[in-house]
């Protein structure tokens, strides 16, 4: 987890404590962890991370995980009665056998994984905004769309706990208890799970034409899941230097891009705005180095701009009819995103643009058709030029005032003037060492998104 500053570096895997107990674990259960890092709670990004004791080129294995050592649903004590009981606890998270499995292990103290899981005594460690007052939560995060996505998480999650969980290990008092294993406890390990757990990705497989077409429509469910010790112990940044390699025996995690002695070893969590890192990982990359950071522009305020100044019942007709269209055509697409160099929606907002700015005839003779045939010039790789930095200016009049009007809406917001006060502590250095954690990830989050739209807003001023 990326932060600012760094502590000292002191190497504590031979003093007794919770980390010398999981690394000796480790070496029981057959993990090889190379001679040329090691693992740390000091001179670190986070709490725990990985560090280079000689320099490390590009290629080289860090260490290597035996399947046998994961945690997850077929691996923990109580893997058979999940098993067999799985009907029961299917639910739109995929999540709840691994739950189950943490929620006994955890708290088990016979566990095969309890020197693992004795690394998080408690999780005050976890720092997710599901874990901050409501009103913190709004205030600080206002506009960035996370306060939404918690209040969603969370009502997920109690859901879950009461229709799925509670049900199933009041069956099981042997195993699990009501008292201990509580919708606090539940959400923590969901926290933990977001924050920690690794999905392995799907298997490539070559089929024919036909297959393709069959996998298009009826697309595979992720693998669920799992966690991985030693990986999740590795702290993330955009411009990461390692990366985990599946394979049928094992887990590996290899140096992609040379590592000098000193240097903190960082995993990907893959392509995350810092919206999302906060979100689901309770942390932030410092602005402005994250390079996928993201601003979302929901598809209600270009509809919102689009009925501003409607001065007859025809235009108001015509543009629901339009709107309705669109929702059949772009479903479930709740927003537009733009990332630093574009849309990164550039269909769907190409499709939404086109539409809205058809006249009455063209409208009319588009419903017809229903539809329109791409043409040579309509291809994906044009239509990504046209939305990208570079093209944006070059749009046409009509459509660069529906993006710039759905940007400024969307700035405003995050609530008048926090653009300026934001701006300026950005620059100020001594300002920022005097906020909180949770202000400062906030604050990047904030000025990430704003930076954004405010391009997005100079590219299409008429």
């Amino acid at each position: 987890m990326a932060t600012e500053a760094k502590r000292a570096k002191v190497d504590l895997s031979s003093d007794g404590t919770p980390l010398h107990n999981f690394l000796q674990w480790c070496h029981r259960v057959g993990l090889v962890l190379s001679s040329k890092v090691y693992v740390s709670k000091e001179g670190t990004a986070a709490e725990y991370g990985m560090l280079a004791k000689d320099n490390i080129e590009e290629g080289e294995v860090l260490f290597t995980i035996p399947r046998s050592a994961l945690l997850h649903q077929g691996t923990t004590k109580v893997s058979a009665l999940l098993e067999r009981e799985k009907a029961s606890l299917e639910s739109p998270s995929g999540w709840v056998p691994l739950l189950l499995a943490l929620l006994y292990e955890y708290t088990s103290s016979q566990s095969h994984w309890r020197h693992y899981l004795s690394l998080w005594t408690d999780f005050r460690t976890l720092d997710h905004p599901m874990f901050w007052c409501k009103e913190e939560r709004d205030r600080l995060l206002r506009g960035t769309g996370i306060p939404e996505a918690v209040d969603t998480d969370l009502s997920n999650i109690g859901r879950e706990y009461t229709d799925v969980v509670l049900p199933f290990i009041s069956k099981h008092p042997d195993l699990w208890n009501p008292d201990t294993h509580t919708l606090e406890l539940y959400t923590q390990l969901v926290a933990f799970v977001m924050a920690y757990s690794f999905q392995e990705p799907q298997e490539e497989e070559v089929d024919d034409e036909e297959d393709e077409e069959e996998e298009e429509e009826e697309e595979k469910a992720a693998n669920p899941p799992m966690m991985v010790p030693m990986a999740d112990m590795l702290n993330h940044v955009s411009n990461h230097n390692a990366n985990l390699e599946f394979t049928p025996d094992s887990l590996k995690m290899v140096c992609v891009r040379p590592i000098h002695k000193g240097q903190e070893v960082f995993n990907t969590y893959g392509q995350m705005a810092n919206w999302q890192l906060l979100h689901m990982y309770g942390f932030t990359e410092p602005y402005p180095s994250n390079s996928n950071d993201t601003a979302d522009i929901p598809i209600t305020t270009l509809h919102k701009v689009v009925t501003q100044g409607i001065q007859s019942d025809l235009e108001q007709q015509l543009v629901e009819e339009k709107w309705e269209m669109l929702h059949e055509m772009i479903q479930e697409k709740g927003a537009f995103v733009f990332g630093k160099q574009g849309c990164l929606t550039d269909t769907e907002l190409h499709t939404v643009l086109k539409v809205l700015c058809m006249s009455m005839e063209e409208f009319s003779e588009f419903k017809d058709n229903e539809g329109w045939e791409e043409e040579e010039d309509e291809e994906d790789v044009r239509i990504s030029l046209s939305f990208s930095n570079e093209g944006l200016p070059t749009l046409k009049a009509s459509w660069k005032r529906l993006i710039h009007e759905a940007a400024r809406l969307t700035v405003s917001s995050y609530g008048v003037g926090e653009e300026d006060r934001d701006q300026a502590l950005i620059e100020d250095k001594a300002a920022r060492a005097a906020l909180s954690s949770r202000q400062l990830s906030a604050l990047q989050v904030r000025y990430g998104q704003k930076s954004i739209l405010y391009r997005l807003m100079e590219l299409t001023k008429s």
